[in-house]
């Protein structure tokens, strides 16, 4: 495993940090009785497998 040889400053950190963004979900469309949602891709892939139970 890497180990800094030296302390990072505060500021340093600071910057780093704030460059780790996490993305987020793009919605796809499903279709549930007729009507289209857009939801994150993992429910969607979950409904198409009848993972999830209507209504609840």
């Amino acid at each position: 495993m890497a180990v800094p040889k030296r302390k990072m400053s505060r500021s340093n950190i600071r910057h780093r940090r704030a460059q780790w963004k996490a993305a987020t979900p793009r919605p796809v469309p499903i279709t549930v009785d007729g009507t289209t949602y857009l939801v994150p891709q993992r429910p969607a892939k979950a409904h198409e497998r009848g993972l999830l139970r209507p209504g609840g």
